[in-house]
């Protein structure tokens, strides 16, 4: 069973994070949730170490497993982390090095394969520095699963909704 780390961040589409964790361990993923405190707004904590049967990861400051730092530990466990649904301040931090919380202090640390799948309003997703962030991110080897057009949270349709779940699976599996 491979381990793999989801980082789920604060966008409305993280809601789709909890049946994406259901479709990996159905695949056979030992499952490793962090999730920013914008996720927990969203969907919560309980639900993830429900549906992952593992601790869940948020606060980089709370008292570890085991000895060693929980960011550090789970950067090395896994060797595959996605972020799903990657919100834009999520993929500022990760272009930028930021490591002011649990996830993102995980993204830093973690040297295996990176994937990011973004989600967002149409406007934040054609913004000019999300754009660059996204070149950053693909410059340096993170894979990006790109947002697809549909109906946005906002009401109205634009580019930005989270890819589908089953294509967003392939790229997992490297298929």
């Amino acid at each position: 069973m491979k381990d793999i780390l989801l980082v789920v961040t604060g966008s409305i589409a993280a809601y789709k994070a909890c049946e994406f964790t259901r479709l990996l361990i159905k695949e056979g993923f030992n499952v490793h949730v962090a999730m920013t405190e914008a996720a927990t707004k969203f969907v919560g904590e309980v639900t993830f170490r429900t549906l992952s049967r593992n601790p869940v990861y948020i606060d980089q400051f709370a008292q570890p497993l085991d000895w060693r730092p929980e960011h550090v530990a789970l950067a090395e466990l896994c060797e595959t982390a996605i972020v799903l649904p990657a919100s834009a301040d999520f993929i500022a931090k990760m272009a930028y090095g930021l490591a002011d919380d649990g996830p993102s202090s995980v993204m830093l640390a973690h040297r295996g394969r990176k994937i990011v799948a973004p989600a967002m309003n149409d406007g934040m997703w054609e913004a000019p520095a999300t754009k660059e962030n996204i070149q950053k991110l693909q410059g340096r080897g993170v894979e990006v699963v790109y947002p697809t057009e549909g109906e946005l949270a906002c009401g109205k349709a634009g580019l930005g909704r989270l890819a589908p779940l089953e294509d967003i699976l392939k790229i997992v599996k490297g298929k």
